[in-house]
Parts: C-alpha cells; sequence; structure tokens
C-alpha cells in the first residue's frame, strides 16, 4: 500500500492514507513524499472527498472509515484493482511468488532490469536498497511485481497475484501459510494453480525444481516452463556454492559464475530465479552478473541496524518456520564463532496459531539463545487454536538452549542486558514494528 502510494505521488495525484500502526522504514519514506497519514480509520478522514479510496486488505467491516465510504458510495477498489485498472494492461508483467523471498527475488529482479537500462515499473512488498522507493511506475513496457497469494480485500477473497495479467510468473516455493484465509496446504495450492491458468501460451514460468508441492501443480500449465534448482533434473542447475561473511558465490549451469551480497542458500536461489527470468527477457548474461553483484539487499531482510560494544544488532521480517531457519544458517555463515540470540515477536496469523507449534520451536533453537514476546492479540484467536509459547519455550530449553518468554519489547531488553555479551549478534524476528525494539537495544546496551 505504501509504495504504490508513492508511485501515485509520482504520477501527479493528491494522496493522504489512514492507518493505526506506521512505523520506519515506510513511516518516514512516506513522509519524505509529502504524503499526509491520518490516524485511524475516522470517517473525517475522507472530508476531502477522494475520488478514490484503495482499500487494503487489512481493513475489515465495522472500521468506522470503511463503513463511511459504503454508506456514502463513495467509489472504493483494491490495492491490485487499482495496478490492473490504471497500470497493468497491455504490459509485460512479470509476478513473483512463493510463500518465501517475494521481496528479494522481486528486488533483485527489478535491479537486473534498472541496471541494464530497460526502465521497468514495479512494486515490492520493501524498500531495495539499490532503489530508491519500492514502487515506481513509468512509461515502460514491463513491470515487475511481488505477487502475494494474501487475499485481495474484504470484497474480494481471491489471492492478489490473480489481479495481475502475468506474463512471466516465478515460482520460488510453496509451503503452508497465512492460516487465516486458507485451511490447508490444498487450499494453497488451488490459488496457485489458477494463477498458472491464467498464463497465456507466449508466457513462461521460472519455477523450483527441488519444491515437492510446486511440481505437483505445474503439469497443468498453457505456458512454457524453466525450472531452476539444485537438482540435476534442473534446467538451470544450481552447482558450485560457496559462503564467505560477505557474500555468496555459485555457479548457474549453462549461464556462468555470480556473485550476490547476501549470503545464504535461499538467496542464491532468490537470485537464480530473478536470473532466469531476465535471460527469459533476452538481458544479456554478462549484465545480469554485473548487477546482481553490486545488489545490495533490502530493508528489513538481515539488515544491520546497528553495533554497540561489540555486539551486532540484525533486524528480519521472517515469521514463517522455515524462513527463520533460513536466516539462521545464513548468519552462522556470516558470523562464525559468534553466539546468536534470537528475539521473537509472534505477530503473524499463522505464527499467532498453533499450526507451527513444533516447527517454531525447531526453528529458534538454532539460536544460542531465545527471548520470545508475548503473542500479539492472542485473545483475537480461537482457544482450541492458539500457539502455546510456555510449550514453545520449554521445547527450546528441553534442548539446552536458554530461553525466555517476557511481556513486551521493554521486557525483553530489560532482560537481554543482563545476557548479551560484546561479539554476541542479536537478530530480530518481526513483520510488524516491535515497538521499535531495535533501537532501544541499542541504547540499553551502550
Amino acid at each position: 500500500m505504501g509504495a504504490v502510494a508513492a508511485a501515485l505521488k509520482d504520477a501527479g495525484y493528491d494522496v493522504t492514507g489512514s492507518d493505526e500502526n506506521v512505523y520506519p522504514p515506510m513511516s518516514t519514506f512516506l513522509e519524505g513524499k509529502g504524503i499526509r497519514i491520518m490516524q485511524g480509520f475516522k470517517p473525517e478522514n475522507l472530508a476531502h472527498k477522494p475520488d478514490l479510496i484503495v482499500v487494503g486488505n487489512a481493513i475489515k467491516r465495522s472500521t468506522e472509515e470503511l463503513e463511511a465510504v459504503l454508506e456514502q458510495k463513495l467509489y472504493y477498489l483494491s490495492l491490485p484493482e487499482v495496478l490492473k485498472q490504471f497500470f497493468l494492461r497491455g504490459r509485460h508483467n512479470l509476478v513473483v511468488t512463493g510463500t518465501h523471498g517475494k521481496t528479494t527475488t522481486t528486488s533483485i529482479l527489478s535491479w537486473i532490469f534498472e541496471y541494464a537500462g530497460k526502465n521497468p515499473s514495479y512494486m515490492i512488498g520493501g524498500i531495495p536498497k539499490n532503489l530508491s522507493q519500492g514502487c515506481i511506475i513509468r512509461d515502460s513496457k514491463h513491470f515487475i511485481l511481488e505477487g502475494d497469494e494474501y487475499d485481495t480485500a474484504f470484497f474480494d477473497k481471491r489471492s492478489k497475484f490473480l489481479h495481475y495479467l502475468p506474463e512471466l510468473v516465478i515460482m520460488n516455493n510453496l509451503e503452508f501459510d497465512h492460516a487465516d484465509i486458507f485451511s490447508s496446504l490444498e487450499d494453497v495450492k488451488t490459488t496457485f494453480k489458477r494463477l498458472i491458468n491464467i498464463i497465456p501460451r507466449n508466457g513462461m514460468i521460472v519455477y523450483n525444481e527441488d519444491d515437492e508441492n510446486i511440481r505437483s501443480i505445474i503439469d497443468g500449465a498453457f505456458s512454457s516452463l524453466v525450472s531452476v534448482g539444485t537438482s540435476e533434473n534442473a534446467a538451470l542447475q544450481i552447482q558450485n556454492c560457496k559462503y564467505f561473511s560477505d557474500r555468496s558465490e555459485w555457479t548457474l549451469k549453462g549461464l556462468g559464475n555470480f556473485k550476490l551480497r547476501m549470503i545464504g542458500e535461499i538467496n542464491i536461489r532468490n537470485a537464480s530465479m530473478a536470473i532466469a527470468a531476465a535471460h527469459f527477457y533476452q538481458i544479456p548474461v554478462n549484465i545480469i552478473c554485473e548487477a546482481v553483484e553490486k545488489f545490495e539487499g533490502i530493508k528489513r531482510r538481515q539488515e544491520v541496524r546497528g553495533e554497540v560494544n561489540g555486539i551486532t544488532i540484525i533486524d528480519d521480517f521472517g515469521h514463517h518456520p522455515t524462513a527463520m531457519k533460513q536466516t539462521f544458517t545464513a548468519l552462522h555463515h556470516r558470523y562464525p564463532g559468534r553466539k546468536v540470540w534470537a528475539i521473537f515477536e509472534p505477530r503473524s496469523n499463522t505464527t499467532r496459531r498453533n499450526i507451527f507449534q513444533k516447527e517454531l520451536a525447531e526453528a529458534l533453537s538454532m539460536a544460542d539463545g531465545i527471548f520470545v514476546s508475548k503473542v500479539h492479540l492472542l485473545e483475537k484467536i480461537p482457544v482450541a487454536e492458539r500457539l502455546n509459547p510456555e510449550k514453545v519455550m520449554e521445547d527450546i530449553r528441553a534442548k539446552g538452549k536458554p530461553a525466555f518468554y517476557e511481556a513486551d519489547a521493554d521486557a525483553i531488553v530489560a532482560k537481554a542486558k543482563s545476557h548479551i555479551k560484546p561479539g554476541d549478534v542479536v537478530v530480530v524476528f518481526s513483520n510488524g514494528g516491535f515497538d521499535g525494539i531495535h533501537q532501544k537495544l541499542i541504547d540499553t546496551l551502550k
């Protein structure tokens, strides 16, 4: 929402917004764009009679501002509908999907096109360091989009990516997530099958050959297919992976050797998917190689927020057990021999539930010590579906790791002060602002 708001502002529209909890980096980014953000969802936010209201998928009935929109019969659309109606028709749309790595893969692909002088439009659910913002809309034939499988709006429960008129689709991985809208893994597969069914015959699917769930749905495609992965069956096989403290290196069979200033197998795979897509649009391999090596990463993805007294504070958006495991693996490569502490806020609609009760403990146990905050709005989850955080902590302690369940960010910071030592690494996992815990840690550990 924020990225598209900024792009519309750049396109000459007068843009305002309503939200309840706006936090950096998006809040400061929007302020810098001159976009007025009104706190809370209030009917008076509509006093200037906007020509169009874009309704985010977090907005539910009974929200007072939404009720005013409906009562006044104002013109409203979902965010994906705005993109489809105003920007995507007639373009070559590249849509990046998957349970994990969408933001990273979309950012790398957009940067390759930018570096190659293709002047693309793009929409990314984050802020890449190489690009000025997460969304920009230009008079370009290429539009690169992060394709979320989450639902579109309160009035449209289809996945967002079904609105994006795809020509090329990247399918990076597929796991169960978003337990508030999908009932099972099969339910998630169904929405991806629907996406496959709207890709034109002259289009392309770049998919992960190593992912069994993706392989199980890919057969019905009308478009061409290119497989990427470590498997010998992959058309573009990932080989010779090497990890250093500041980069990863690998070979993509048939295309050459690549370097990336990000660590871990997941990021090699993300970059390889982007490379395959860029190659389909005939960007020269030497240009792709240069662009990938110059890619600097994304805010909130293994982002170093500060160093104090020899302690490194890292911010990471990870909230699914698989993504967290991949981050731990990358951090152990990046900081060999250093103790890694994890701080986790169970905030997503899936991690607040007991679906990953066992998996969360397994993932967090990859850290040397763990702090978990009170589960966000646990009282809104049906009792039988709630995550049992005490059991998570018990399972972690059974593996011999120190684990603390605390009320909030302030309590965690107070406890951390007596446990975290010079030379340690602290990674904070949250898909929200977590009450500014990163700066609180930096200030306290001084």
